[in-house]
């Protein structure tokens, strides 16, 4: 009787589908890596501002435009600036903002 040749192969060695793994698996890993790098990269070239401590007295504003960082350190008080109020603005129900100046603010006209 003849031996059918095409079912007994000689290379079943579990061992190069495991290496195969390996290769995949390897491949996989330089992928990601180049993605992280790349992503690294570009969140380098945006601008972002950081606020650190919200509403505490040591409130710090950190701003990064262009490579360049600026921080901005509040000293505990409130703002102060010479200016006089000029009008109050309401937010509706469907959030829109609408600005009403007062009569006596510069640039509003007397009815």
């Amino acid at each position: 009787m003849k031996h059918l040749t095409i079912l007994a192969e000689e290379d079943d060695d579990p061992m190069l589908s495991a290496v195969n793994l390996v290769d995949v698996f390897l491949v996989l890993v330089v992928a990601l890596l180049t993605a992280v790098a790349l992503q690294q990269q570009a969140a380098a070239d945006e601008n972002v501002t950081i606020i650190k401590r919200p509403g505490e007295p040591d409130m710090e504003v950190i701003v990064r435009e262009k490579g360049q960082e600026i921080r901005y350190k509040g000293n505990g008080g409130s703002s102060e600036g010479q200016g006089v109020r000029a009008g109050v603005a309401y937010k509706l129900k469907d959030g829109n903002i609408i600005y009403v100046p007062e009569a006596g603010a510069s640039g509003a006209g007397k009815p």
